[in-house]
């Protein structure tokens, strides 16, 4: 398997996914430590801007609720009021007391997160995100919950305690919290930075910041689900369907559902289970954000002069 973005964290990509992928979670410590394309730097040039809002920014606790009042304010523009905007000064108040700061889908709005992150997806045939932890020590951000994907975690500063159990028996799971007893825990360890950790799809875990600020880049890399090939299916047995849209009388209503299981029983005859799941595969990868067309007024400016 070539995939050298996937090596710089987990080393020999074959040898990760034949021991490692959707069977253990484990720890990884590449030469020169794990790199991140997002830093502190980064997360304080956001926020700086001004222009980080809501969905993208988030205040969270294992043990309590925060509004989005509490680190979100609203801007005035022509004397309309905007709300959903990142405020940095009751932000620093919730991470003073322990609250984790959670910045999503960086791969929509940064750059360089976007740029690698579309070689990856393109390496795993998956679509790739990122998210992006920020945590005091001692607190922890997120309750014992699963995530309906694989995650790679790469600690950027700090450390931070990870408890890891074990993934659903089944197909019939939910993403999200886990309530009651606890699954059966497979792994505990400190991760440190530059250090990677992955976790495979479905498998419970919390983690709560251990010395020094935790930051942490979180990949997911997302798998299909039913839904997705219902959806693949019902695209790929529509490929080449010719037929009214609207059929007036009860005989062409007739007429036409006769047709249109002949096409689709054509179509499904000649679909392999690989191949729908591929196309599922790639309809996901479709809904990435497409690598950035630069608008440059430099440039713009400096052709409208010389015309």
């Amino acid at each position: 398997m070539r995939a050298p973005t996937l090596a710089r964290w987990v080393g020999d990509p074959d040898e990760f996914m034949a021991t490692c992928w959707r069977a253990k979670p484990a720890v990884f410590r590449p030469g020169g430590g794990a790199y991140s394309p997002f830093t502190l730097a980064d997360l304080d040039e956001a926020l700086a801007t001004g222009l980080l809002r809501s969905p993208y920014v988030e205040l969270t606790r294992a043990d309590a609720v925060i509004e989005e009042s509490d680190y979100l304010s609203a801007r005035s523009v022509y004397h309309q009021s905007y709300p959903g905007f990142a405020d940095e000064r009751k932000i620093r108040a919730l991470l003073d007391k322990g609250a984790t700061l959670l910045l999503r889908r960086l791969d929509q709005w940064h750059t360089p997160t976007r740029e690698l992150l579309a070689t990856l997806s393109t390496e795993l045939g998956r679509p790739v995100e990122a998210f992006y932890f920020v945590t005091p020590a001692g607190q922890q951000g997120v309750p014992l919950h699963r995530d309906d994907a694989d995650v790679l975690v790469i600690q950027v500063n700090g450390s931070k305690h990870w408890h890891v159990h074990a993934g659903p028996a089944d197909g019939n799971w939910l993403q999200g919290r886990v309530t009651g007893e606890p699954p059966e825990q497979v792994m505990e360890t400190t991760l440190r930075a530059g250090e990677v950790m992955y976790i495979p799809r479905g498998y419970a875990h919390r983690a709560t910041g251990e010395s020094g600020l935790s930051a942490h880049l979180s990949l997911t890399l997302r798998e299909v689900h039913l839904g997705d090939l219902f959806r693949a299916l019902q695209k790929v047995t529509a490929t080449g369907l010719d037929l009214a849209p609207r059929p007036v009388t009860d005989d062409d209503v007739l007429a036409t559902a006769k047709a249109l299981l002949e096409h689709a029983r054509l179509q499904v005859h000649a679909l392999s289970p690989e191949d729908l799941v591929q196309a599922a595969r790639k309809a996901r990868l479709a809904e990435l954000p497409p690598v950035r067309t630069p608008l440059s007024v430099v440039d713009l400016a400096a052709a409208d002069r010389a015309s």
